[in-house]
């Protein structure tokens, strides 16, 4: 057996003692759904270790970022395995230790690593129930688990623990076949908001990050930056760096850079470097961009097609024409990208914030001509990636460094290089032409998106005569029409496509005198949609009008990762300065089982939250390629003082399995908040974000 690059006996020297469960599932079927990524190896994907005291280690190639995972997956592990929460010890995100996973992202350790999880520990808690018949002389049958203890039924005396089965016999066993999980009736730790595994890290400050680690002789980096995105080095003279003391420094083709002990010191010696650029000049700005991503996109991919549109377009008493735009946006995460690289004995580890350690480890080999066995990334708390940080530079460049000083080197942005190399959320069009008959049914929906994906496309209506058109995806760097790299932003492209389609729906329930709650359930048949629908109206204390209705409340509604969703925004509008303030969002979510309903509750939450910054002010100011937003000083994102009232309504669907929710609830805030706005001003916004000179104007417009 090969276990990604491992044999047996050389994972079994690696893992130590103890019982060692190897499980065989393949989640190819959940893979497939996504359509992304390969499939996980088949020979190991999860797996989990019994101390001889009992403690089960259960490792995941997910990371912890804020989204509780760490939590909710030991809860998973715990309830199939049979033991307390307490008696788990996650180990995360290190590669050397933890199954391949392709990253996290995308709402999935629940919805796809999840099953995979639960049916290793499902299948472990079978092999020690096996054994311990074996060891009381009763069948499997006669016994009960509780707690990592396993006993005959009605003679709780002769038992036997996990830890005393693991006493001195590393074994390990290869299982196949479809694992048994618990049914949602019998869940006793699945369903439970217990504390957070990190909380009391966090909340004292013990939590370690990636620039919180520190090693023997470790160097910190500080690293030459061109002035714009496309500019070229013509002349770099380091000279007087270099005669600096304590200073190395290192010139690798397209690495400049220099290394202290003390950060202060780097930069000081990075101020000492001197160089020329040239830099191309793009005629590109926050407003110039919309005419160029359509001018510059290939030819659309179709990616529905129903019925007649053409036809539906020519018999329509009205058809309802709208562009829709969004802005450029940053991830601005609270720690900046950071690594701590280390090269020994022909070896390079690497302590890095990342969200995808996997991809990270084969970047560094490739970057470095080393096989995968040479390296390794380990992943500690991470503050924040939304997406962000999958991309990982900065691990190639200390890992770089390290090298070529021979030393531990740290590489730290700064917020200022955050805010430069960040893969921005990229801006994007929406063309959409839609119809309604005097039935207040959904006739025709023309879609035609560019640059920002098919994510976000697909909806709930009930349309006889549909396309939907995806010119470009999220582009990265290369032959790409943007001035930057653009990738990933929580529920990458959705917020733009539901934002479109949503203020398109609400447009057509105005201009058939429509309730927009009575619009949306009149042309969907998705029991689902219509019970997150309902429940948002009466968590909300919805009452029928059509707007504009002067109450300054939308509704809107979208599907992501698996999960339904359904927001009511309640908002006050300053009519003369265009400020907007969001006092109430409901939000519903239909997100089958789950896991953990605090967790569940803080990542809506979370989502309304940073929300509110796509909603209203966050949108990148740039020149070609020039950032000039570089501090938190002239980029807003949301501050507390911003919050509204949030009230979730997590709608029970304990049949089907557990779906995505670190993403759903901020797909369908822009469309809401819009929607209020329209309510309150009769005035409709068609571009993210609505900053107040946008609220403004189109309230002067009437």
């Amino acid at each position: 057996m090969k276990t990604s690059g491992f044999t047996r006996r050389e994972f079994l020297r690696a893992v130590g003692g103890g019982i060692v469960v190897l499980v065989a599932f393949d989640p190819a079927d959940l893979l497939a759904q996504e359509r992304r990524w390969p499939s996980y190896p088949d020979d190991l994907n999860a797996y989990l270790r019994i101390d001889p005291d009992g403690r089960a280690w259960i490792f995941s190639g997910k990371i912890e970022m804020g989204q509780g995972v760490m939590t909710s997956q030991a809860q998973m592990a715990a309830e199939e395995l049979g033991v307390a929460l307490d008696a788990v010890t996650m180990v995360l995100g290190d590669t050397d230790r933890c199954p391949w996973d392709m990253g996290t992202f995308g709402s999935l350790t629940t919805r796809l690593f999840g099953p995979a999880l639960r049916a290793a520990c499902a299948e472990a808690r079978a092999v020690l129930v096996k054994l311990a018949a074996e060891r009381l002389g009763v069948s499997p049958e006669q016994l009960a688990v509780e707690n990592g203890v396993v006993s005959v039924a009605g003679d709780r005396a002769r038992k036997v623990t996990y830890g005393e089965l693991a006493q001195g016999k590393p074994i390990a066993r290869l299982v196949g076949g479809k694992a048994v999980l618990r049914a949602a009736k019998d869940l006793a730790v699945i369903g439970q908001s217990p504390r957070r595994l990190d909380a009391r890290d966090k909340v004292t400050g013990r939590a370690r990050f990636a620039a919180d680690v520190r090693l023997p002789g470790m160097l910190h980096a500080r690293i030459l930056r061109p002035p714009a995105h496309g500019a070229i080095p013509k002349r770099v003279d380091t000279s007087a760096a270099r005669k600096l003391p304590g200073v190395t420094l290192v010139e690798e083709k397209d690495l400049v850079a220099v290394l202290h002990a003390d950060p202060e010191a780097a930069e000081a010696a990075l101020h000492a470097v001197v160089a020329t650029w040239d830099t191309p000049r793009r005629d590109l700005d926050p407003d110039s961009i919309f005419d160029h991503l359509v001018a510059s996109a290939p030819a659309g991919e179709v990616k529905l097609s129903r019925g007649d549109p053409a036809g539906a377009r020519k018999a329509a008493a009205r058809v309802f024409e709208h562009t829709y735009r969004s802005g450029y946006r940053a991830h601005a995460p609270i720690e900046p990208h950071a690594a701590v690289a280390e090269w020994k004995d022909g070896r390079m580890t690497v302590w890095a914030s990342t969200q995808t350690p996997f991809p990270a480890r084969d970047a560094v080999a490739k970057a470095l001509g080393l096989a995968q066995k040479d390296v390794r990334v380990v992943t500690p708390y991470v503050g924040g990636g939304f997406g962000g940080k999958s991309a990982g530079a900065q691990i190639v460049e200390a890992a770089r460094l390290a090298r070529a000083a021979g030393r531990p080197v740290q590489v730290a942005w700064t917020r200022a290089e955050e805010f430069f190399h960040d893969t921005f959320s990229p801006a994007a069009v929406v063309k959409l032409a839609s119809a309604v008959d005097d039935a207040g049914r959904i006739t025709l929906w023309d879609y035609a998106v560019w640059a920002a994906g098919d994510r976000g496309t697909a909806h709930a209506y009930d349309v006889p005569n549909a396309t939907v058109r995806v010119h470009g995806g999220l582009w990265g760097a290369g032959a790409s029409p943007h001035p930057f790299a653009v990738g990933p932003w929580r529920a990458p492209g959705a917020p733009t496509n539901v934002f479109a389609a949503e203020s398109q729906i609400d447009v057509m329930a105005a201009a058939a005198k429509l309730d927009p709650l009575e619009l949306r359930l009149r042309n969907t048949s998705d029991p689902r949609m219509r019970r997150v629908l309902q429940a948002a109206a009466d968590a909300a204390g919805w009452k029928p009008a059509p707007g504009p209705s002067g109450k300054g409340r939308g509704i809107a509604c979208g599907i992501d990762a698996g999960t339904y969703v359904a927001l009511v925004a309640e908002v006050e509008v300053e009519r003369q300065t265009g400020r907007t303030r969001v006092t109430r969002v409901v939000a519903a979510q239909d997100m089958g089982l789950v896991v953990n309903p605090e967790g569940a509750r803080m990542q809506v939450e979370g989502s309304v939250t940073m929300g509110l910054g796509y909603v209203l002010a966050e949108e990148l100011r740039f020149q070609g390629g020039e950032i000039l937003d570089r501090s938190f000083a002239n980029y807003a994102i949301p501050r507390f003082s911003w919050l509204p009232r949030i009230e979730t309504v997590l709608v029970k669907n304990d049949e089907l399995a557990p779906q995505g929710g670190g993403e759903p609830a901020i797909v369908p805030l822009g469309a809401a908040v819009a929607n209020a706005i329209f309510d309150a001003t009769g005035a409709r916004l068609d571009r993210l974000p609505m900053t107040p000179e946008r609220v403004r104007a189109a309230v002067a417009k009437g």
